[in-house]
């Protein structure tokens, strides 16, 4: 029989012929889960046994041709719905963290390794997103609960860069480098998210450890900017009124 194996962060998929066969260590769910492609979902395919078994699995599925999504919980809601847009925003945070993550390694930088963990994270954080209470079960909760050690852990490593930096006596400006700009703009980014979280936390439909992991991690990148400007020797650019 043929297999294809759908690979994506912490999420694998079976597909076998007749049926599907879902596994999920961590659910990451930003949209309807047969749409997964819209987050660059890879499809690995094994050899067919037969001519009969050579079907591949299609990258678009139409289901959102009019407009509507499905949320984890199977709820079908409009595109521009506030979960979808939070949704969307983490995503690309993740796309920005990512980018930045590549000048890092280039540079030789030791925190890339952080970065990675951060997109980690965010895959949880769209679990989270992607799971509205008002139409979760309990076994919904139960897969995509985030925790508060996200949070502690981003501290950790602010504190830790802080005490290596020289104080911030003025404004800056992006710069500092490709790592250190790419950043910022991973940090500017991450704002947005926290915005477009927000309200969906205060509707009670996502949970508030999320928004405040967001909050934090914007911290973690204006400092890890800072830092790569140093490591790298390139001086910030201070902010001066225009004459």
């Amino acid at each position: 029989m043929s297999v294809f194996v759908t690979k994506y962060a912490g999420l694998h998929r079976v597909l076998r012929l007749g049926s599907i066969k879902q596994i999920m260590l961590n659910p990451y769910i930003p949209c309807v889960q047969a749409k997964l492609y819209q987050c660059g979902v890879t499809f690995i395919y094994e050899k067919c046994t037969s001519e009969e078994n050579r079907r591949i699995p299609k990258i678009y599925t139409k289901t959102g041709d009019k407009g509507f999504s499905s949320t984890f919980t199977g709820e079908r809601r409009p595109k521009e719905d506030h979960i979808f847009e939070a949704l969307g925003t983490t995503d690309e945070l993740s796309s920005a963290v990512g980018l930045a993550r590549e000048f890092s390694i280039d540079s030789g930088h030791s925190f890339t390794d952080q970065l990675e963990k951060i997109q980690c994270v965010l895959q949880d954080v769209g679990s989270n997103i992607a799971t509205p209470r008002s139409s979760a079960r309990d076994s919904h909760i139960k897969k995509t609960k985030f925790s508060s050690q996200a949070v502690i852990e981003l501290e950790s490593w602010i504190d830790s860069f802080t005490e290596e930096l020289p104080p911030l006596t003025n404004f800056i400006l992006p710069s500092g480098g490709k790592s250190s700009a790419a950043l910022h703009v991973a940090r500017a980014v991450c704002r947005r998210a926290e915005r477009c979280v927000a309200p969906v936390v205060r509707s009670g439909e996502t949970d508030p450890e999320v928004a405040k992991y967001l909050n934090r991690l914007s911290d973690y990148l204006f400092t890890v900017a800072r830092y790569a400007a140093m490591k790298e020797g390139n001086g910030e650019t201070i902010y001066r009124r225009p004459e």
